[in-house]
């Protein structure tokens, strides 16, 4: 990873107000279809998990850990798409697309913010099917009430401060003149093209953040599903493996894009990012994440 290095002596500092948030504008003529698209994926988001989480409530045989994280994803999920797609629909609609300095940096922070705990809910979620499947007799004792509400809420509470203090070491960066944030929303590698000045311990904390909440639980998924699949392929029933496969495969799915999006998105080397293919992971991040 390369150091962007100190700033030449004409560069001007300024103390920014406000962004100006470019998303799409370089495709006047979709626009209106951007936001017809847009807002369609935006309702079924709502409604279908909105729909989840009201019948895991309701229906009591539906009160097993399995359908009690799904609940947790679902909410996650209104919550997730939530800090992007209102904006982002709304800029599409105006000129004016400019946004305060505040409001961007708390946005990244939720962003951030929801999506570490995506991860460790999906995390969770893998490790609830490796105890059902691998260990189906000892599961009501283990996956106990106690244990779920434990898991869920750490994986709500745990990338809380760690987000705030990397948020505010993003912010506290000093910017250049401009002010165009060629993205739709404030995402780092938009945000850290505009800061001058050495950017690489920022750079370094982005990619250790990254390892400690992307591919470390990804890595335990996988472990989890390779227990999970040795343990269904030595099922004697053809509709026991069945049954077997088609309780994780959806799961699987929403792993494999949603974590493959993110790791594309801030792992990748620093000379291979484009903003177009930025933006492309990021619309891919929002709404791949189909309910699983």
């Amino acid at each position: 990873m390369e150091s962007t290095g100190q700033n030449p002596p004409q560069w001007n500092h300024t103390t920014l107000m406000d962004f100006i948030l470019l998303g799409f504008s370089d495709v006047p003529d979709l626009r209106g279809f951007l936001f017809g698209v847009f807002l369609i994926i935006y309702m079924i988001i709502l409604l279908e998990n909105s729909l989840i989480i009201i019948i895991t409530k309701v229906n009591p045989s539906l009160r097993t850990p399995m359908y009690f994280f799904l609940g947790n994803f679902s909410s996650l999920e209104i919550c997730y798409v939530s800090v992007t797609v209102p904006r982002l629909l709304t800029d599409l609609c105006r000129q004016n697309r400019n946004i305060s300095y505040l409001a961007c940096a708390t946005r990244m922070y939720f962003f951030l913010a929801f999506g570490a705990t995506e991860c460790f809910i999906l995390t969770a979620m893998a490790y609830d099917r490796y105890v059902a499947i691998c260990n189906p007799l000892l599961y009501p004792l283990i996956m106990n009430n106690r244990l779920c509400i434990q898991l869920a809420a750490s994986c709500w509470i745990t990338g809380i401060p760690v987000h705030i203090g990397f948020t505010y070491l993003i912010f506290s960066l000093p910017f250049c003149r401009s002010n165009q944030l060629n993205h739709f929303f404030c995402d780092i590698p938009p945000v850290l093209k505009l800061a001058c000045g050495d950017t690489f311990m920022i750079e370094m904390l982005v990619y250790t953040v990254a390892v400690l909440v992307v591919t470390i639980p990804f890595m335990l998924i996988l472990g989890s599903y390779g227990k999970i699949i040795s343990t269904i392929l030595r099922l004697l029933s053809a509709a026991g493996r069945t049954k077997a496969f088609s309780s994780c495969s959806s799961h699987l799915i929403v792993v494999a894009l949603f974590f493959g999006s993110g790791i594309m998105t801030y792992l990748r080397p620093k000379s291979s990012h484009s903003t177009g293919m930025d933006k492309f992971l990021s619309l891919f991040l929002h709404h791949c994440d189909t309910n699983v």
